[in-house]
């Protein structure tokens, strides 16, 4: 027993600390997938996102641009459900299934472009508030109370309308109006980190502020960061269906949101063409509640009061 102890000791003597420390990282990913197996409504809420995912991926493959062109379609004009048309087509005889497939690119681009601006600049406003004091940390602080009071659908109209309907344009506009309940919720995580005795420590050390900010802080706040991403991005997809809705999505893009909003200019509920308005709304739904169940699963995960629960 002494020797296998005294080669185990070795080994572990032998290894290089960037290998001690992939090994841990690798072990906590282990921790906390096996965690999160054990959310049956979040491993059902990550399927579907992986099925959408796939869906968005392999559109060339499953539906043909062409049926996406106006000049090239063939079906009826709201024409009903049928073998050859599984989800009927729309008002100019496209199928609804084509664009329904295509349209998730747009969505899930959408959202995750738009969630990737809220999350990198609520981290950094976030942290900056949280360890900064004095002037600088409370200017940052009224900045996010002053965007988070702002009501957020006028202001997105207000900047779609000024820098035009594109798909970027969008995702910024997006992005730009939902990043201050992720820098309230990391400022609020960083100010308890500032608090801990290795921070105290760090400073004395000579830690400037980057230091301690970027190898302290940051660390620290990451999963938080991450689990709330998956509920930032639910937000984003139905934001850019609500302003494609509105009509200030990309005209020349098909996406849910402006597949809503044609159903309803053309009158598809007064038609009772249910299958024009339906399937994207179903998949607007779905795709927001999983992220919405994967987001609260990882939370739990992530969060030590909530695992304790």
């Amino acid at each position: 027993m002494t020797t296998e102890a005294g080669q185990t000791a070795q080994t572990v003597q032998a290894l290089s600390p960037r290998r001690v420390t992939w090994l841990r990282r690798r072990d906590a990913a282990v921790r906390s997938w096996k965690s999160f197996a054990r959310h049956r409504i979040g491993v059902a809420g990550l399927v579907v996102l992986v099925l959408f995912a796939l869906m968005a991926v392999f559109a060339p493959l499953l539906a043909n641009s062409n049926g996406l062109e106006v000049t090239k379609a063939t079906g009826p004009v709201m024409g009903a459900p049928s073998s050859h048309y599984w989800l009927g087509t729309d008002e100019s005889g496209r199928s609804v299934l084509t664009l329904l497939i295509w349209g998730s690119r747009v969505s899930l681009f959408v959202g995750l472009f738009a969630t990737l601006i809220s999350v990198v600049i609520g981290t950094l406003i976030g942290i900056s508030s949280g360890h900064f004091g004095g002037r600088i940390g409370g200017l940052l602080f009224r900045l996010t109370e002053w965007f988070l009071v702002i009501p957020f659908l006028p202001l997105a109209l207000v900047l779609a309308s000024l820098l035009g309907a594109s798909l970027v344009n969008i995702a910024f506009v997006i992005g730009i109006t939902s990043w201050p309940g992720t820098a309230l919720l990391i400022r609020s995580q960083t100010l308890s980190i500032e608090a801990r005795p290795y921070m105290e420590r760090a400073r004395v050390l000579g830690a400037g502020n980057w230091h301690q900010m970027t190898r302290h802080v940051l660390p620290n706040v990451m999963p938080m960061v991450f689990a709330n991403t998956t509920l930032t991005v639910a937000g984003a997809i139905l934001a850019e269906t609500t302003l494609s809705f509105l009509g200030l999505g990309d005209p020349t893009r098909v996406s849910w949101g402006t597949m809503l909003d044609s159903a309803f200019s053309n009158g598809a509920m007064s038609l009772g063409a249910w299958w024009y308005l339906i399937p994207p709304g179903v998949c607007v739904v779905l795709v927001v509640l999983s992220f919405t169940v994967v987001g609260q699963a990882l939370e739990e995960i992530f969060n030590p009061r909530l695992r304790q629960r």
